[in-house]
């Protein structure tokens, strides 16, 4: 009796995991981090089609495709080392993902220049340096999808 208790028991437990299903749940986070919605779908205050949640979908890994040695082939930075004037420019595809660029000084971390992507830009920056020390700088690219890319540039 135990032997057919215990193989019933077995039955039943691996049909209902074999016909489990599958839910996908969605994650929205406001610009402090913070979750503002989780549930099946898209959040509802967005009331967004399937045409717009394919669209969401498709930016989204067009953003995280690229990697950070194809966005350094996308983006110009001249003349290197910098006497006076360093000119910065990217590509149109490069612009959709910028956020904002940044220069700092290596040795003490003081913010030199901050400057948010702004459709004015045009895709270039001219970050004046005559008055800047001698030494390296770190150039800063912050990503609209939170990631950081950097690179050291010289000043004599």
């Amino acid at each position: 009796m135990k032997k057919i208790y215990f193989s019933a028991s077995l039955l039943c437990a691996s049909l209902s995991v074999s016909h489990a299903q599958v839910t996908e749940v969605y994650f929205k986070y406001d610009e402090a981090g913070n979750q503002r919605y989780r549930g099946p779908d898209i959040d509802p205050e967005l009331k967004t089609s399937s045409l717009a949640k394919t669209a969401l979908a498709d930016s989204s890994l067009q953003s995280t495709a690229i990697d950070e040695k194809t966005f350094w082939k996308q983006v110009r930075l001249y003349p290197v080392p910098v006497n006076d004037f360093l000119t910065i420019d990217w590509t149109h595809e490069t612009d959709t993902l910028i956020e904002s660029v940044s220069l700092y000084q290596h040795s003490t971390v003081h913010w030199k220049f901050q400057q948010q992507n702004l459709p004015e830009l045009n895709r270039q920056l001219k970050i004046n340096m005559e008055g800047y020390d001698w030494g390296v700088y770190v150039l800063r690219f912050t990503l609209k999808d939170g990631r950081v890319f950097s690179k050291n540039i010289t000043k004599r």
